[in-house]
């Protein structure tokens, strides 16, 4: 099998594993029972700015808004953005071709590592 042909189907098989875990939590009301603890949140006592991103998420899919942005703000807001990622990421991996990840601007990622970081320190000093 052609590398491309194997690369579509591993992202088609991906694709269908996130969308079934997706319809499996959003249709399981007590689904964030299964989502594990922030480690370093349990070993440091701080709340890293991914803390309640899963939780976060889970809200958003038994719509929830206003308790996503209560949970984690900056991963809902984040979302659309991972989200085009995955879109982009999938379109360029079932292409014929050479693969390459979608490649952003250095002032995009140093942005969200800044905007990650002013978020984890204003998240710890108003707890």
């Amino acid at each position: 099998m052609e590398d491309w042909r194997l690369r579509r189907l591993w992202a088609r098989t991906l694709v269908a594993l996130a969308l079934g875990i997706v319809a499996a939590v959003a249709l399981w009301p007590s689904a964030a029972a299964l989502v594990p603890g922030c480690p370093v949140r349990e070993y440091l006592g701080l709340l890293c700015p991914g803390c309640g991103g899963t939780h976060a998420v889970v809200a958003l899919l038994h719509g929830h808004l206003g308790e996503a942005l209560r949970l984690n703000g900056l991963i809902v807001a984040l979302l659309p953005f991972a989200l085009w990622f995955a879109g982009e990421s999938y379109r360029r991996a079932v292409k014929p071709g050479r693969f390459e990840w979608p490649k952003l601007p250095a002032v995009i990622v140093y942005g969200l590592a800044t905007t990650g970081l002013i978020f984890a320190v204003i998240r710890n000093v108003a707890a």
